[in-house]
């Protein structure tokens, strides 16, 4: 029972890294993040007023971001006291949980191989539809080539920000922690837009997102490196696209994994999409040394995979060996 106390998180993190794994996301099942979306947009309604000034308009959109995080942390620590009063177990099955709401592997692969059964079956629409369903730009004049690169791109960025950056915090604070990066992340989602409704209003959950992303996604950029060398894929591509592409981007985390995905496939990523009618144009990722098939989305989430489990491993040791010594 001392060593299930000592080593609690570490067997959480671990458990629940499996659940996800096998079960993902069942969408009739309550999930967390589907309760911080609602408390997202209520403390929005409340607070957003398109005549504030910029400045009163980023200050709302601060508060906003601390009163999600303070919510999320209290009820996420709440629980785990409650269960761990009732009994040690009862505290590690809690924890579990937690942990595997925290996490997208499954649902993130699930999603990308509907993408690559329609593409594999040559129906194009359905492939559009699917893929629409995991990226933020339009997708109804996408070609197969089109949708494969978005499907990817997806795979390859939310491998940090659904699996490996949940890990980081998970290992690094335990479940409270990790939801409070996942509510972080889905005020992202939701409000850091550089539109015109959200352009002030949701600068701190930006902010927010990028600074707890930053460690985790040059991490996982080089598990993946470490992966593509491990799995007979390009490493070294992947290292030199890794070197010479990764700030790309307008975020500072997304290039990280998604040069070094494009690298390790040997493809090109990224370019000029276009979102509710407008071009938005943007750098390219890696060198085009062959051209995109509906097969890199299978490559992707097999990379994905194994950088995820290099990560894993080298979290919970490092983990475990600070528990130990301290």
């Amino acid at each position: 029972m001392d060593v299930l106390l000592t080593h609690h998180i570490l067997l959480a993190v671990c458990i629940g890294f499996v659940v996800d794994c096998i079960v993902g996301d069942p969408e009739k099942l309550p999930h967390p993040v589907r309760w911080m979306g609602a408390l997202i947009t209520v403390l929005e309604r409340r607070l957003r007023r398109e005549t504030d000034a910029p400045r009163k308009q980023q200050a709302k959109g601060a508060l906003l971001v601390l009163c999600v995080c303070l919510v999320t942390a209290a009820l996420s620590a709440l629980a785990v006291w409650a269960a761990f009063r009732l009994h040690v177990l009862a505290g590690i099955a809690v924890e579990s949980l937690m942990c595997a709401w925290c996490l997208a592997a499954r649902n993130l692969c699930d999603a990308s191989m509907a993408v690559f059964r329609a593409l594999r079956n040559g129906d194009i629409p359905a492939a559009r539809t699917a893929v629409s369903m995991i990226v933020g730009r339009d997708t109804a004049m996408l070609d197969a080539a089109g949708i494969t690169r978005a499907a990817v791109e997806t795979v390859a960025e939310n491998a940090n920000d659904g699996v490996v950056a949940p890990l980081f915090f998970l290992l690094l604070g335990g479940p409270v922690c990790g939801m409070v990066y996942k509510a972080v992340n889905t005020m992202d989602s939701m409000i850091a837009y550089k539109n015109r409704t959200y352009r002030y209003f949701g600068t701190a959950a930006a902010r927010s997102d990028d600074a707890a992303g930053f460690i985790p996604a040059r991490l996982c950029a080089l598990a993946m490196i470490a992966a593509a060398f491990l799995l007979h894929f390009d490493g070294r591509n992947a290292w030199k696209i890794f070197r010479r592409d990764r700030y790309k981007h307008e975020s500072p985390n997304s290039a990280q994994t998604e040069s070094a995905c494009a690298g390790a496939l040997r493809v090109q990523l990224a370019g000029d999409s276009v979102y509710k009618g407008i071009v938005e144009h943007k750098p390219l990722l890696g060198d085009a040394l062959r051209p995109v098939e509906a097969q890199d989305i299978v490559r992707a989430n097999v990379l994905m995979y194994g950088a995820v489990l290099l990560c894993l491993g080298s979290f919970a040791a490092i983990r475990f060996c600070l528990t130990v010594c301290l």
